[in-house]
């Protein structure tokens, strides 16, 4: 019996030892055990950027949508022939790198990471969710991190639940809960952070507007009043600033080894009817000597007939934003004036909504460096530039729509959202002359997440481009 008694034992111990050695053998040595929140916050920032501007979900899809871009080759995207495969990014990198590195911070002791910490990647998550949302409609949102095939919480929930969020970030945040690392946005700049978080619910409160007037101006009034403030000049932009190769810009990176977008043929027409002197800085000269004029690509064009439009006689993006370090602009002063002048507009806050208005064109003009008064005084006073009372949303949606020339996936919220300017699908189209609402759930979700893609689809609608999302009032 004992001899039986302690074989067991000898083998149970080898058999630990082999777990050991095998726990070992499967351990990743270059990974790191114990993340720091400085190197997460760092990452998710540069990745946040990287995917922001980058090709599936900005210049390749909603800058297309929105005609601020064009293909001039390989144009089935400008033609919305696009499967389900080809809207991956935004919801791999949104969930499982994103999210999912912000909320390792917020599961973080405090002894790990501070407040600050935390009230940043609070902030930050809630921008992923947000452009989540705006692109996909209904999204894992409550269940996500504790549950591996998360339900889907409807557009409305999801909004309502990011103001509660950036509300919590905004008490987590304090100038004395201690410093931070890693940030290369703000530079560890706290009170920053905390305009930051108050103008994206600014931005948030304003999606809902049409549909829950009465709580997206309780939020409204809670973003303008707090103390902390907005951002409130060109000098807080929330934007990723690059540097060289490999941390370089992913447009410009784009175009260093391809040559097929161009400035839209929309946009172009527009400001040059505008007589806007941003026109030089959106657009370069075709390389044709001989064209002397800034010529925009048309949209949703065959490759045929793109092709036939001369590589040479068309404008490409300016080289603001095709530079190594070209900014990464994810939230605007010129966005927060728009946002205020709408809110105005609607009743929600005191002011004056047409000087709000006037000041969004005048800091948009000045990020993109033009600073001459009498420049931007002879731009305001066109008739077709000047604020008109009976339509807000026409002459916000518009200028918004030029002062976002860049950031498609705003862009392409805020068209949908005021319904300005008026687009029309290029020739060539397959949605039978519409233009895309929304972005494809990813085809893996039918797959893994079945059962909530399923009731997400049986509440919002079939999973097509032009499904109308909840936002998204006619």
């Amino acid at each position: 019996m004992l001899k039986n008694i302690f074989a067991l034992f000898l083998l149970a111990t080898a058999l630990s030892a082999c777990n050991d050695q095998l726990d070992k053998i499967n351990e990743n040595p270059n990974a790191t055990e114990h993340p720091m929140p400085a190197y997460l916050l760092t990452g998710s920032e540069k990745q946040g950027a990287d995917l922001y501007w980058g090709s599936e979900s900005n210049f390749n899809s909603s800058l297309l949508f929105v005609q601020q871009w064009a293909k001039i080759q390989y144009t089935e995207p400008d033609r919305y022939d696009i499967s389900n495969t080809g809207f991956t990014s935004l919801w791999n990198t949104g969930y499982a790198t994103l999210i999912a590195d912000l909320n390792t911070i917020l599961n973080f002791t405090d002894e790990e990471a501070n407040s600050n910490y935390k009230g940043v990647a609070l902030a930050l998550r809630s921008w992923v969710f947000q452009l989540l949302t705006d692109a996909y409609g209904d999204i894992p949102y409550s269940e996500v991190g504790q549950n591996v095939t998360p339900a889907y919480d409807t557009q409305r929930e999801v909004y309502l639940g990011l103001l509660s969020d950036l509300a919590k970030a905004q008490s987590l945040l304090s100038t004395s809960a201690g410093a931070i690392s890693g940030d290369v946005v703000y530079n560890g700049n706290i009170a920053k952070w905390k305009k930051f978080v108050n103008s994206l619910r600014l931005r948030i409160a304003l999606r809902i507007a049409d549909r829950e007037p009465a709580l997206a101006k309780e939020a409204i009034v809670a973003a303008t009043t707090d103390a902390a403030g907005l951002i409130s000049s060109n000098a807080e932009i929330f934007q990723f600033v690059y540097t060289s190769s490999p941390q370089q810009n992913p447009a410009s990176a784009w175009f260093e080894t391809r040559d097929d977008y161009r400035i839209s043929k929309t946009l172009v027409d527009k400001l040059y009817e505008l007589s806007d002197p941003r026109l030089p800085v959106y657009a370069q000269l075709p390389s044709d000597e001989t064209v002397h004029e800034y010529v925009g690509a048309a949209n949703g064009l065959s490759t045929s007939a793109a092709n036939s439009q001369g590589f040479a006689k068309t404008s490409k993006p300016g080289t603001y934003f095709l530079t190594s370090a070209s900014p990464a602009v994810i939230f605007s002063y010129s966005e927060v004036l728009f946002a205020l002048a709408e809110a105005t507009a609607r009743g929600y806050i005191t002011g004056d909504a047409e000087q709000l208005y006037n000041d969004a064109i005048t800091a948009s003009f000045t990020q993109f460096g033009i600073t001459d008064a009498a420049v931007v005084a002879a731009y305001l006073a066109q008739p077709l530039v000047k604020y008109d009372v009976s339509n807000y949303k026409k002459s916000i949606g518009t200028q918004k729509w030029i002062a976002f020339y860049g950031q498609g996936l705003d862009a392409f919220a805020e068209w949908r959202r005021l319904d300005y300017p008026i687009l029309i699908a290029g020739p060539s189209t397959v949605l039978d002359g519409e233009i895309p609402s929304r972005f494809f759930y990813p085809g893996t979700e039918q797959s893994l997440n079945g059962v909530s893609y399923q009731a997400a689809v049986a509440h919002q609608g079939t999973d097509l481009l032009i499904t109308k999302l909840w936002f998204d009032v006619e």
